[in-house]
Parts: C-alpha cells; structure tokens; sequence
C-alpha cells in the first residue's frame, strides 16, 4: 500500500517533535509538509534531511498555513494533524473545518504517542494558557529540589528559530553560550533566570538526544513548559498553573484543558490580582474536571531591580508571547508602574519601527507597552530603535532577561522581577517530596 500522506500544522515546536517521535521511522507515512503560524519567519523553509532522516532525502518543506488548502489539494494529502499550542477550541475546530472541507482527515496525537520516558525522575511545569506564570513556577520548584541537595537539569520547550541542524541539541550552561548560539530574546526569557541560579538548560529540536544528555547529568528533570502545550516527557509530578485573570480559559483552550485534566498539582497563580469571581470560575472548573488535584493558591510577587519609578516617566517592557497568542492586554511591568507609582506611561504606538509597529498594529487593545518582540537580529534592533527614541526618564523591563546585554540603550533600565509565593493549600515542598525520595533511590548510570 502507498504511504498515508501528512501534512503537520505546527509553529517550529511540538510539530517537528510529533515528527521526530511518530512518524520519522514509519514506512507507512509519508509527511509531505510542516506549516507554521504564530511566529514570524519559520515559515518557507526546510526540515532538513539530516532531521528527517532517510527517507527524506531532501527535507520537509514548511509552508505559511494559509496554504493549507492548496497543500491538501495538490499534494493528495490524506491526513492533517494539528501540532501548536495556545489555541482555543473553536481555532482548533477551524483547522479541522479547513482540512475536512479540502479532503483530508484531522487528527490530534495524545501524549501516549508523544511522551518520552526518562531513566530520571521527571517534574513537568505547564499551564492553561501562555503568561499564566509558568516560569516562576518552574524557579520555584527547581530552587525547592536544590534544598534538597538534588541537581536539577531544566529541559525547555522548543524555540528553534535558527538553522535546525546546529539547534539539534542545545546545552546552557553561561551568557557566553547564549551569545555563542545566537539566542532570540523570546529564548533570553526563559534560559537567563536558570542560568543565572546556576542551572543547566536543554532545549533544541530532538528530544530523544536530548533527553539521553540530559538524564546523564541530571538526578531530577524539570521539564519547562512552553505556552500550555503538553509535556514532551512522562512527568512523574504535572504541575499546571491556571491564571484566573483569564478564568474560564482553563476549559476553552487547546490544550491547557487537557493539561488541567491530567494535573497532578493546580497553582492558581494571580490570586492578589484577580477578582474573586475570577478566581471562583477557576476553582469550579478544577473541581469539575479534575477533583482530586492539588490546588495551591499563589501570587507573583513584585519588585524592582536598579532603580524606582517613583514620580518617573517609564516606558514599559512586557514579555512578548503573552501579549501576542497569550491574549493578555497587560503584564507584570503595566502591575508594576501602577503599583510602584510611575508618574506616566508613555504610548510608543508613534515611534516604533518595522515589525514592531505592525505588531502593535495588529494588537489594537494592548495598554501603553512595548511587547518584547525579538525573534532575530532584525528585531532586536527595531526594539533597540524604537526604546531609544521614547523621551521617557526609565524603561522599566519585565522581561525576565536584562536587556542591556542585548541592546544599547541610552536610558536606565529598571526591571521587574517576579516569584512564585505561595498563600493557600498545600505546600510545593510536600508535593515535591516522592519526587525527592525517588531520586535519592534512583541508581546512577554509568558514564
């Protein structure tokens, strides 16, 4: 019989990993294209062969997804299956609508397919939508495994962005493997804090080889989830943070619902920003899909790092992928300059440059703020332009990365750091400690 023919709708992500781990080996598949979304410049380019393996002598072409219909068509594609995350259900259902109605199947592959097992005690960080808090979550419990003499090793979800082959398996250990890799800010954001408490970071495009690297030097695998896609590995602890600022969104999107479903752990994060019918929608959902989670209530504590705001004009610095797919209007620098009394908050809508002008175009409800965009050099340097050219007294930055090691800038820069607190049920601590006992018990592998 000739092969299935596939075509993965995906965002340089969870696609290539559904890839590597279902369909790379099976003869009775053939994928004939990847296509991408959500992040600029991933698409018109090549899984290369070295990825694909054998039978993909020349690659795997990754298309716009707008020309999924023609892919369908001309390629006599049998099967779509949807492979992004941070979608809500009626995207999800949209997609499936596009494929059914230009021939194909549509298909969603579960973790049981898709998960890897390590040798290591896992501890998966996820959440119910991007900007729910994960990363201080996952500096949490990372801190809280260390107290207890264990050597944590974060694994990331995927961000390649760049030449794949060389992003294959990506190891962090210091800044200067940061600049040696060419890091995106959106990658900063999420390797620096690690870095900078001493941690190992894995990330890259194979999570088997990675995952072999990784269990040869860690004792505890912290899986760090990237916007509320599903672990890549089997965790023996699933922790999902649900963010009641958006309530209702735990049950709505794909597929933090499936994440709050399988949750071993719920952290309702937020809890001093959120209105308490907010918070009541969230624990009613908890309790109708998954009552027998544990359900701490937190908040992200705020404060600031080289200066004060004080009576000051700021310009405010947000992370970028919440504002964007994660549908926040504001972050932790907008609670910040309210909180920490910054005198004005200057609208940059009038002296952004390039493509950070048309995404805040494209986001018409964003509060003054400048998301951090800077997925390559290009961007970087419209973000420097357009920092540098608002008469503000101060940037204050809420990106979790220091943007003076990127970007030269001819005004202070006052950042905003945030952790994890815990206010209500049980503690991290206590949840954490079979996971603590298993390592200890776990025999080490030679070499």
């Amino acid at each position: 019989m000739a092969p299935r023919r596939v075509v993965i709708m995906g965002a340089a992500g969870r696609d290539f990993h559904n890839f590597n781990v279902v369909y790379r080996d099976d003869p009775a598949v053939e994928v004939v294209a990847f296509t991408a979304t959500q992040i600029p410049g991933i698409a018109d380019r090549v899984y290369p062969a070295l990825l694909a393996g054998p039978r993909y002598r020349t690659g795997i072409p990754i298309v716009p997804e707008e020309q999924l219909e023609r892919l369908v068509r001309d390629e006599r594609v049998n099967e779509v299956v949807f492979a992004y995350s941070d979608v809500s259900h009626e995207q999800v259902m949209h997609a499936a609508s596009r494929a059914l109605a230009a021939g194909a199947d549509f298909a969603l592959l579960g973790p049981r397919r898709t998960m890897l097992r390590s040798r290591r005690p896992v501890v998966a960080v996820c959440a119910v939508r991007t900007g729910a808090g994960k990363s201080q979550t996952s500096r949490r419990v990372a801190s809280l495994l260390e107290a207890s003499g264990l050597r944590v090793v974060v694994v990331r979800h995927p961000m390649p962005y760049g030449d794949l082959v060389a992003q294959r398996v990506q190891r962090f250990a210091s800044h200067a493997d940061l600049d040696r890799q060419g890091t995106t800010i959106e990658e900063r954001e999420e390797y620096e804090p690690h870095l900078d408490a001493g941690r190992v970071v894995y990330a890259g495009v194979d999570y088997q080889a990675i995952l072999e690297e990784a269990d040869r030097e860690a004792e505890v695998i912290l899986w760090d989830g990237g916007n509320n896609d599903l672990p890549f590995y089997r965790p023996d602890l699933h922790i999902v943070v649900a963010d009641p600022l958006r309530p209702g969104h735990e049950l709505t999107y794909h597929p933090g619902e499936t994440n709050l479903r399988l949750a071993d752990v719920v952290v309702i994060n937020k809890i001093d920003s959120a209105d308490a019918a907010g918070l009541a929608v969230v624990r009613r959902s908890i309790e109708a899909v998954n009552p027998l989670a544990a359900v701490i209530e937190a908040r992200s504590t705020l404060s600031l790092v080289g200066g004060e705001v004080t009576g000051r004009r700021v310009a405010v610095v947000e992370d970028g992928p919440t504002l964007t797919h994660g549908g926040m209007t504001y972050g932790a620098g907008t609670v910040a300059a309210r909180r920490f009394g910054a005198a004005f908050v200057i609208d940059p809508r009038p002296y952004a440059v390039g493509s950070l002008a048309e995404t805040l175009r494209r986001y018409p409800d964003l509060e003054p703020l400048l998301p951090a965009m800077g997925y390559g050099p290009a961007q970087m340097r419209e973000l420097e332009t357009t920092l540098n050219a608002l008469p503000v007294d101060a940037i204050l930055a809420a990106t979790p990365i220091d943007l003076t090691r990127i970007l030269r800038l001819d005004k202070p820069v006052i950042r905003v750091r945030y952790e994890l607190e815990e206010v209500r049920g049980p503690s991290l601590a206590s949840l954490l400690e079979p996971i603590v006992r298993a390592a200890r018990e776990t025999v080490p592998r030679s070499g």
